[in-house]
């Protein structure tokens, strides 16, 4: 009975020492085995059941995955004093586990290590550049212009990007850079960083905003002068057209006047110049027809005896009959 109990007992024992003493790695991980809280031999990094020391010898895994660092939105000034919200992340991993281990221990002291450097060399990177710098994604952005604009629209100053030397992408690769050669001494390798939001921060927004209004207000004011300049244009234009056209027409109704006058006189002299006794008919009637024109109810001639129109009137005596104009009313 007793040597049962003792074979049990040893059993026990040896189990618990062959469980105590055997460990596996997964794909995922990479492991550091320490003795008294002090690394022993090189890191564990294939992936398998393994075996240390029971009891004194201990286990400390770490992940040798892709890991994310998100850090924390943060206010910074960029070179032209204009204070921005930066959010930014990055992907980083271990591949030196030991200095790893020895420096930083775990994952939160790692965050907090590259919260710390990232945080600055980011700080560092923004106040060296103007925003516009780390608006842009790269300096060769050209706007999109209207496909329905005309040649000298397109030709307009509108639209134009303020230039660039680097662009925000630029400005990602010296970030990175620089960060990565300082969390290189913690066994961490920099893999990405990218900028994930930009805004303006709280207290600079509204003179923002404003300023961004004030500049619309003047591209619609320069709009309106050269469209109301364009309309004063357009107005001078008809006006002098239709001078033009007018003083055409009035010189065409000169000419047909004067060719009609021309041919009337033509006429004239053809139909009263065939004979003296024409000649005289005509001077006779054209004499009666202007003493209509002149002589009025009441109207008084002062007129010399050698004048054209007396010559009619001097060979009449008041004895001769003369008949009365009639009117058109009387029957």
């Amino acid at each position: 009975m007793n040597k049962s109990i003792a074979l049990l007992a040893v059993l026990g024992i040896g189990t618990y020492l062959a469980i105590s003493s055997l460990y596996t790695v997964s794909e995922v991980e990479q492991v550091i085995i320490t003795q008294f809280g002090k690394p022993v031999g090189a890191p564990v990094t294939s992936a398998g059941l393994k075996v240390k020391v029971p009891f004194i010898q201990d286990v400390n895994p770490i992940d040798k995955r892709v890991l994310e660092w998100d850090g924390n939105p943060s206010d910074m000034p960029t070179k032209d004093k204009l204070y921005i919200s930066v959010d930014l992340f990055a992907r980083w991993r271990i591949t030196d586990p030991l200095q790893y281990f020895l420096r930083l221990r775990d994952e939160r002291s790692a965050q907090s290590r590259l919260d710390d450097i990232l945080g600055s060399e980011t700080r560092n990177a923004v106040a060296k550049h103007e925003l516009i710098e780390i608006i842009r994604t790269t300096k060769d952005r050209v706007p999109l212009r209207d496909a329905l604009l005309t040649d000298a629209e397109r030709d307009l100053d509108m639209g134009s990007l303020v230039p660039i030397q680097k662009g925000r992408k630029l400005v990602e690769q010296e970030i990175f850079a620089a960060a990565a050669e300082k969390v290189r001494v913690f066994g961490i390798e920099l893999l990405d960083i990218r900028f994930k939001r930009i805004n303006y921060n709280e207290s600079v927004r509204p003179k923002i905003y404003d300023r961004m209004i004030s500049e619309r207000r003047q591209i619609a004011e320069r709009f309106l002068s050269e469209g109301n300049g364009e309309a004063a244009r357009i107005r001078g234009n008809r006006v002098r057209d239709l001078n033009k056209i007018q003083s055409e027409a009035y010189r065409q109704v000169e000419e047909i006047r004067g060719v009609a006058d021309a041919k009337a006189t033509e006429i004239y002299a053809k139909a009263y110049n065939q004979s003296p006794e024409a000649v005289a008919f005509y001077e006779f009637t054209r004499t009666m027809q202007s003493y209509q024109t002149i002589i009025a109810e009441n109207t008084t001639l002062v007129l010399s005896t050698d004048s054209d129109l007396f010559k009619f009137l001097k060979g009449m005596s008041p004895d001769d009959d003369v008949v009365p104009a009639r009117n058109p009313g009387d029957n």
